[in-house]
């Protein structure tokens, strides 16, 4: 009994710092929780997030600050048209003195990693981090290196129809858990955003929150909420309905899905609901958990036919009525 308080104490700990980690990238970011919340669901779960949004919507200001709060080792990579996978996992270089080749590890080899404007490179270099991202690793000549834990790779990019921009591998857009469209700011924060940025004695400074230690000990509670087998089935119905619609009941969907999403988009789900969950101060899920981050999960697996496109239909259109058909059963 003494330890289950224990326990408790140790998990509404955890929670009230997760509050405070919003409070403290408050003081520089305006609004953009949605934003945060994602980019902590990542963190907490091992996995890579996407951000797509037009410029100047505080992606990178919200990344950069999220990492000073959480006192972890970050890396801003730009990624441009001219940028080398070499410069992103480092390369062989020679010593003279020695007259040897040395390694010099690239930025990749930090806690938390900026992809920025990952789509303004060209597919090799995207590829690049296909195996730090998915090996937690990489291979530099013939050595292989771990990568420090813990690791994450948190990319913006601008929308594919902006010029200068490549899209992305599918197979990379994959490895990403969740795939965040970061929209415009309301008036009032918009407004607040212009007096906090045109004040030149702002400074943003933010107190560090939560140590990797930290950061551990909540993965470790995150994986300890519990799902239904009923809730995991859901999942799994809701998975198969992207890859079969006609079985569900979705013809008309079904004229417009070119492929449905991956076995990772099931595991993704799972990790993302516990994880929405726990901040909600469960230790279970409930479907509300599990439909409030499908459309996240699901957005970038979803892969839609020209059809879709001329006829206006969105990967959201397509999530929103698999979630509507695809009954929870108890």
């Amino acid at each position: 009994m003494e330890e289950s308080i224990t326990t408790n104490d140790i998990k509404k700990e955890h929670r009230e710092k997760i509050k405070q980690v919003f409070r403290e990238v408050g003081k520089v970011v305006v609004g953009q929780e949605y934003m945060l919340n994602r980019l902590l669901i990542g963190l907490f779960t091992q996995g890579h997030i996407l951000l797509e949004g037009v410029p100047g919507l505080a992606k990178t200001l919200t990344v950069s600050t999220l990492a000073k709060v959480l006192h972890l080792d970050f890396q801003r990579i730009q990624f441009t048209p001219d940028l080398l996978p070499a410069d992103l996992i480092g390369t062989m270089i020679y010593n003279q003195k020695k007259a040897n080749f040395e390694v010099k590890k690239g930025p990749i080899f930090a806690n938390m990693i900026l992809a920025d404007e990952i789509n303004r490179s060209p597919a090799k270099v995207q590829s690049a981090l296909l195996e730090s991202m998915q090996e937690k690793q990489v291979t530099i000549g013939e050595e292989t290196f771990e990568l420090d834990r813990p690791f994450l790779v948190m990319a913006t990019q601008n929308p594919v129809d902006q010029e200068g921009t490549y899209p992305l591998p599918e197979a990379q857009v994959d490895r990403f858990m969740l795939k965040v469209h970061v929209d415009y700011p309301n008036k009032d924060e918009e407004l607040e955003v212009m007096r906090r940025m045109s004040n030149l004695s702002f400074n943003g400074e933010v107190g560090t929150v939560l140590s990797k230690e930290d950061i551990f000990a909540i993965r470790s509670e995150i994986n300890q909420v519990s799902i239904s087998e009923s809730l995991e089935r859901y999942i799994i119905e809701l998975i198969f309905a992207s890859r079969n619609p006609k079985e569900y009941g979705l013809d008309t969907e079904a004229g417009f899905i070119q492929f449905g999403a991956s076995p990772r988009a099931s595991i993704n789900l799972n990790l993302a609901a516990k994880a929405t969950a726990f901040f909600d101060e469960r230790d279970y899920v409930l479907p509300e958990d599990i439909k409030e981050v499908a459309d996240d999960v699901l957005n970038h697996r979803i892969i839609l036919n020209y059809e879709a496109e001329a006829d206006g239909i969105t990967t959201h259109d397509i999530i929103n009525s698999i979630l509507k058909k695809i009954p929870i059963n108890s």
